[in-house]
């Protein structure tokens, strides 16, 4: 529209928004027209004055512009946002209909055309994280969205995370409708039950995007010792255990994480009495393990984001190797290695070789029995390869 205002690109640049990539950076930028405030929502056009699409804005990030439509009616209003609401909901309407799984993704950001919101639901509560200011600006109208188009008891927000520091933002927790959740909610999860800290759990407080890999224990858990490694809550090794483990080893820095796992055990009918917790930093017990000549049937590696950034991978892939070689180490011959990477730097195809290197190393032929992905609550869109973030491999020690 003649008069809006307007982020123009330098010569060349528009490739990227041609391609419906919903980042614009600030060195694609050469100029901006009228007097736009950060988080206002602005058209992007080409330096020949082609109008491109639309987004909001924030001078203060390197992404300059996050993009929300590429379509010139399209106006971003109330009425916009609940259509991707809307879709998003949708696009989980087999979750929403089980009983079985009450905890998943309900808003996967750029993947769902709604850059910048996370929102997930943990039973009759949904939790809420604005990682942006364009976000933040729509807050209150999304909330509102929110409850009409969910019905929950209570929306709680977990906007306690770095990237808001790039956003210009400090990180904010708290009540933002209805009740306020209790210490522990309770979900259920492929049939199983689990409690959840969404005040202060990791993440939103569990990790959903493993809730199919999760399941994907089965045909190896029966008869087999299981070591668990990094499991906060337990997740993995109580679906192993209830798959027939006959002995679970959980292994994490935290005690009360640990606590809980115990819990976990209990609450799905499993006494914890014949289980292992360990607490420690899990490449030392796992080296200690080695020492003493344990032997597992099946190890589960589930670490958290070893490389924030692309300048942290190398050192993270020598974090990943270590704990893999280990890992190889400890396994009996035919074991299994369910290992996983979050780190969005590090890419399926190196990650594959660092768990090369590590096999190498510890001297095991291995082979790949299967690939490990997010769950389909945490899609990409194939315009925005960048929300591939969780890969990972089950290998057989041969």
């Amino acid at each position: 529209m003649p008069g809006t205002a307007a982020v123009i690109l330098q010569p060349g640049r528009e490739r990227s928004v041609l391609r419906r990539h919903p980042w614009v950076f600030s060195g694609a930028v050469a100029h901006i027209r009228g007097d736009p405030a950060d988080g206002d929502i602005v058209d992007v056009q080409d330096a020949g004055g082609q109008w491109l699409a639309r987004g909001y804005l924030n001078r203060r990030s390197q992404i300059a512009v996050r993009l929300l439509t590429w379509d010139p009616r399209e106006e971003i209003n109330a009425d916009f946002w609940r259509r991707r609401l809307q879709r998003a909901l949708e696009g989980r309407a087999g979750l929403l209909r089980s009983p079985d799984t009450t905890a998943f993704r309900l808003v996967h950001a750029e993947s769902d055309g709604l850059p910048g919101l996370i929102v997930d639901r943990y039973g009759e509560f949904l939790v809420l994280q604005s990682l942006t200011l364009g976000i933040e600006r729509w807050k209150g109208t999304l909330v509102s969205l929110l409850v009409d188009l969910f019905s929950p008891q209570g929306i709680y927000e977990r906007s306690d995370v770095d990237v808001r520091e790039k956003e210009g933002l400090s990180p904010v927790t708290g009540s933002l409708w209805g009740e306020s959740p209790p210490p522990l909610v309770e979900i259920r999860e492929n049939g199983l039950r689990f409690r959840v800290d969404v005040g202060a759990g990791q993440k939103t407080g569990f990790y959903l995007d493993q809730r199919e890999n999760r399941a994907r224990l089965a045909p190896f858990s029966s008869g087999a010792e299981v070591l668990d490694g990094f499991c906060y809550t337990g997740a993995f090794g109580v679906y192993a255990a209830r798959y027939g483990a006959t002995r679970v080893t959980f292994v994490d820095s935290s005690g009360p994480a640990l606590g809980l796992a115990r819990e976990h055990l209990s609450l799905n009918g499993i006494a914890p009495d014949g289980y292992e917790f360990v607490e420690g930093d899990v490449a030392r017990v796992l080296r200690a393990f080695r020492a003493a000549g344990r032997r597992f049937d099946l190890i589960i590696l589930d670490p958290p984001k070893f490389a924030p950034s692309a300048q942290d991978v190398p050192r993270a892939a020598r974090a990943y190797k270590d704990i893999n070689l280990q890992a190889f180490h400890l396994l009996k011959p035919g074991g299994i290695l369910f290992s996983t990477s979050c780190s969005g730097a590090v890419s399926a195809d190196l990650f594959q070789k660092i768990l090369f290197g590590a096999a190498l190393d510890a001297g095991r032929d291995v082979q790949i029995l299967g690939h490990l992905h997010q769950g389909s609550d945490h899609p990409v869109a194939l315009n925005f390869p960048e929300g591939t973030y969780l890969k990972g491999f089950i290998c057989r020690a041969l």
